[in-house]
C-alpha cells in the first residue's frame, strides 16, 4: 500500500494542473475578449500620450 500513497499526491496535482489549464484555455477569447483588449489598447494610448507630453512642453 505505500506505493498507492506515493503516488497519490502526483496525481492530484496534476489532476488540478489539467484543470487550471483548462480553465485558462477556455477564459482566453470570448465574450470578454474584447473589453480586455479595449482596456490593453487604453492603457498603451496612455503609456504613449505621457511619453510624448514632456517632449512636445520643450
Amino acid at each position: 500500500m505505500d506505493y498507492v500513497s506515493a503516488l497519490v499526491p502526483p496525481v492530484v496535482m496534476a489532476v488540478f494542473f489539467i484543470g487550471l489549464i483548462r480553465v485558462i484555455v477556455k477564459t482566453q477569447g470570448g465574450a470578454n475578449k474584447a473589453k480586455e483588449d479595449a482596456a490593453v489598447d487604453a492603457a498603451i494610448a496612455r503609456a504613449e500620450a505621457a511619453r510624448q507630453a514632456p517632449a512636445k512642453s520643450d
